[in-house]
């Protein structure tokens, strides 16, 4: 089969790599018919994130059909489309049994922190992911999820990642009627997250980024307020000047470990590798956000040290609320959010390349050219 695979830091290929094969009774085998590069795929493709072992295949965003089914599978069969959680887990664990999806206690052999992810580093497992024809999808009873008649596959395959992670970095910022957001980040996250503010209550929603046609793209998609940090002398002072001198009641880091802004901390945390990437949006957070307000993170970090003013969220009494997404939970109120028309995920597609061109695809992606916000990978024989 045709996959990407990955060589090194900045190097991708469209490669020929066996089929996957049935491995366990409650397996499946999903032939892929649209993945997404992720941000996040962007961390590994620029080489931060510790275990990224050369010949993995990225992709944690994919939707496909059922072409295959271990003896143990009795809720999925043969043919059935399905969207594919970008978390792997076991339902039953006592992090599932609380709907904390992503911290599966036993898809992960690295499980004191996040359970397991497709096409991620070895931390979270080394499961290849779906930037590939085919993909074995572990504990196929639990995680994927019938895609409805009425949802599109563009659709479906932003259900699997960055709607659900964008609507729960809201969900955790605990908004209430009338407050005033701030998200970091005009990514697909950050367009994702400030559209659900604004469903979740929000009375203003502000959203920072330094990319004029990303910029661009959510005031006219999530009609909110923008600032392009490039204007900004301090972040703090300029959102306490926007907010009557109290700060937002809600900040959303949408960005995580490649965040620019700040020159020591992009020297620290993304060249030396010092850090587990720049904290600039961390600060930005916790400094712009009002006292006794929340900060919601999504932002990807490496795991290890990262400096951060810890001792102004004491001092504030500061709400800090993270995870990654646990996507299933989810699914069931943004169909639904998809149906009313409140939410078109698709409308983030600028881009939608053949798998074949997987590499040209990061570069795209990675360097933010041709106004590219979301990308789609095609297998070979998949209609666009």
């Amino acid at each position: 089969m045709l996959a990407m695979e990955y060589r090194g830091p900045y190097r991708v290929r469209a490669v020929h790599k066996p089929e996957p094969q049935i491995e366990h009774p409650q397996d499946a085998i999903v032939q892929v018919t649209r993945s997404c590069i992720c941000g996040s795929d962007l961390h590994l493709y620029h080489g931060l994130v510790p275990d990224t072992r050369v010949g993995t295949t990225f992709g944690h965003e994919f939707v496909g059909r059922v072409v295959e089914v271990g003896s143990g599978v009795s809720r999925l069969k043969v043919g059935d489309n399905v969207l594919v959680p970008f978390n792997i887990f076991c339902g039953s664990c006592f992090f599932c049994e609380r709907e904390l999806y992503s911290n599966c206690h036993n898809t992960n052999p690295e499980a004191t922190a996040v359970g397991g992810i497709f096409g991620y580093s070895h931390t979270t497992g080394g499961y290849d992911g779906g930037q590939a024809q085919y993909v074995r999808v572990p504990m196929a009873d639990v995680g994927p999820t019938v895609i409805p008649d009425d949802i599109s596959l563009d659709d479906a395959v932003l259900l699997t990642d960055a709607l659900p992670t964008g609507y729960q970095a809201a969900e955790m910022g605990d908004i209430r009627e009338g407050d005033t957001v701030v998200i970091f980040g005009a990514g697909p996250i950050g367009i994702f997250a400030a559209k659900s503010a604004w469903l979740m209550g929000a009375g203003r929603v502000i959203v920072v980024d330094c990319v004029d046609y990303r910029l661009d793209f959510v005031r006219q998609y999530a009609q909110c307020e923008t600032v392009d940090f490039r204007e900004v002398e301090d972040m703090a002072i300029h959102i306490k000047k926007m907010t009557d001198w109290l700060g937002a009641d809600v900040c959303i880091d949408c960005v995580g470990c490649e965040a620019s802004g700040n020159f020591m901390q992009r020297l620290t945390g993304v060249k030396m590798k010092l850090q587990g990437g720049a904290a600039t949006v961390l600060h930005w957070a916790i400094n712009s956000v009002r006292k006794g307000g929340t900060v919601s993170i999504v932002g990807v970090y490496g795991p290890t040290f990262n400096a951060v003013p810890i001792g102004n969220a004491i001092n504030k009494g500061l709400t800090l609320r993270m995870n990654q997404a646990s996507v299933k939970r989810h699914l069931p109120r943004l169909i639904e959010h998809i149906r009313a028309g409140r939410i078109e995920p698709s409308r983030v597609i600028t881009h939608k390349v053949p798998l074949e061109e997987v590499a040209d695809a990061y570069h795209i992606f990675s360097s933010k050219l041709d106004n590219c916000i979301k990308t789609i990978l095609v297998p070979p024989g998949v209609a666009h």
